[in-house]
């Protein structure tokens, strides 16, 4: 149980310039995870295990990527009682992202906006940390666990890469992250990289799943083990958008005879580039990703229309909006099988990772 709670540490962080209390955070939490003070911000993870995408997810409350993009803090976030962690997003050469201020609270809304462009140590300092982490090493010597926390490595472009080279960034990653991760997610929706989402559409989808489909073969075969891929998608869809990119995913996720192979999932969704519900504020105007409360919603919906699209056996993870305990019950609702949290995080503390837990067990 956390001994030091959130409350008492929260204001001392937003007092601070959004980016610099992200970067205390990670420092601290890297800092303490081996050491006895990592017990100010743990808890008993919820036992809650769910079948998905051939693995076995002790809950169902896992951290979605972006607070960990350099994989420093494993241990310290698994031991705030996630079912699993995903870190990321990183690139194949290291990139500082854009330029500062990039960060932005949005606390009427509970809301943050982000701009940061996938800024990261790049893939070999990415590898060398999940390596290095005490949850890799347990795996190493067969001592994992009845249920271990599963990790997730996300992976993206370099921003000078052209788009049209896509494909080339998302392979090089796939090679280097394959051999460490339970599933690896592609991410093609942040809006802080320029066309990234381009990435979404019909054709292009269809190419880079197709390419990264033919690579996983070769990975699965040379590792001896199949990992599955999600697929990050943004929430500023529309229905024909998802129409497309549920269609697609069915292609390389199912058989001919429509059963699902556990080899593809989804993710929905990103940050919104929408800003009608927090008009007027403070920051409101800022560009970049928005996140928290308000994209609840938009993530709800996206996440319904995949599951009508999908089918009910198809992998989804719901990321969005989830501030509270409700509100993750809601995604599962929605047609999610799992739930990913981060700026709830932010706002409510480690506690609201038990909690969500503990509420979906006695929900479904």
């Amino acid at each position: 149980m956390a001994l030091l709670p959130y409350a008492l540490t929260r204001p001392f962080l937003f007092g601070m310039d959004p980016e610099t209390a992200h970067e205390l955070t990670i420092a601290s939490l890297a800092r303490t995870q081996g050491s006895a003070l990592r017990w100010a911000y743990s808890s008993a993870r919820v036992d809650d295990p769910i079948e998905l995408a051939g693995l076995t997810f002790p809950n169902r409350v896992g951290l979605a990527a972006g607070l960990d993009k350099n994989a420093r803090c494993i241990d310290g976030l698994g031991a705030m009682g996630f079912g699993f962690v995903e870190v990321g997003t990183v690139t194949p050469l290291a990139q500082p992202g854009n330029p500062k201020p990039r960060m932005f609270r949005l606390p009427q809304a509970k809301a943050l906006i982000n701009r940061l462009g996938f800024n990261n140590d790049g893939l070999a300092a990415f590898v060398q940390n999940v390596k290095r982490s005490s949850l890799y090493q347990r795996s190493l010597a067969g001592r994992a666990g009845v249920h271990p926390m599963l990790l997730g490595l996300n992976i993206g472009k370099n921003a000078a890469t052209p788009i049209e080279r896509a494909t080339d960034d998302y392979l090089t990653c796939l090679d280097g992250v394959y051999p460490y991760a339970d599933y690896v997610t592609v991410n093609i929706s942040s809006p802080n990289t320029k066309n990234l989402r381009s990435l979404q559409s019909d054709a292009a989808l269809d190419a880079l799943l197709g390419a990264i489909s033919e690579r996983r073969e070769q990975l699965s075969q040379q590792h001896g083990k199949r990992s599955p891929i999600f697929l990050k998608i943004a929430p500023d869809l529309d229905g024909d958008q998802v129409s497309v990119i549920a269609q697609t995913l069915k292609r390389y996720g199912t058989s001919s005879s429509g059963k699902v192979n556990n080899t593809w999932g989804v993710i929905a969704t990103n940050t919104t580039l929408s800003r009608d519900a927090v008009k007027g504020m403070p920051h409101a105007e800022e560009a970049g990703g928005l996140s928290g409360a308000p994209v609840l919603a938009m993530s709800n919906k996206v996440v319904g229309q995949l599951r009508a699209a999908l089918g009910k056996s198809f992998p989804i993870m719901g990321a969005g909006g989830i501030m509270s305990a409700q509100d993750a019950v809601s995604k599962i609702k929605a047609g999610a099988d799992v739930v990913q949290i981060y700026t709830g995080l932010i706002y409510s503390g480690p506690e609201l990772v038990k909690n969500a837990a503990n509420l979906i067990k006695k929900s479904f």
